[in-house]
């Protein structure tokens, strides 16, 4: 069993904008880490996603970019109990990484599509139940992005 996912969204705005909405950090708080990221997206550094509306840093690892195409990264794997679904807790660090890989692809001039690729669970229930929460987070992102990036609006706030 092979836990992967991908979303994507067309985005009404030339690649190189949302590329930039997503790999710079102020750009970025203004629709998804509202709570604010500590740098862009440069290949080889760790950076630190917060939110609002959900407690603790998250550290992220830049893998790989390619300005204007592809931003690749890395963080930790949580995995979900029945339990913790359940209770409505957060899920128990799993000690492995999962990676994401954004892809941006010019469908025109004023067009963009957007796709956004998580993999590298292990093959538990858990990870399963917790791979289901990430294409969530990553589908909403993308939401977030589009109506962020083309009206203006922060779609996340006072979503959750």
């Amino acid at each position: 069993m092979d836990l992967k996912f991908q979303v994507q969204a067309k985005i009404n705005k030339p690649r190189n904008e949302v590329f930039d909405a997503v790999y710079d950090p102020k750009k970025l708080s203004g629709y998804f880490t509202t709570g604010g990221a500590s740098g862009p997206l440069d290949e080889g550094v760790a950076v630190i996603w917060r939110f609002a509306d959900f407690p603790g840093d998250i550290p992220v690892k830049v893998i790989k970019v390619v300005p204007g195409e592809r931003i690749e990264l890395e963080w930790s794997a949580s995995e979900y109990t029945e339990f913790d679904m359940q209770e409505h807790k957060l899920p128990t660090p799993a000690g492995y990484n999962t990676k994401v890989v954004m892809m941006f692809e010019s469908l025109g001039p004023q067009s963009t599509l957007v796709k956004i690729a998580e993999s590298g669970w292990r093959p538990t229930q858990g990870a399963l139940n917790s791979s289901y929460g990430n294409c969530q987070g990553w589908m909403h992102m993308a939401c977030c992005l589009k109506v962020w990036i083309e009206r203006g609006i922060n779609l996340r706030e006072g979503f959750f």
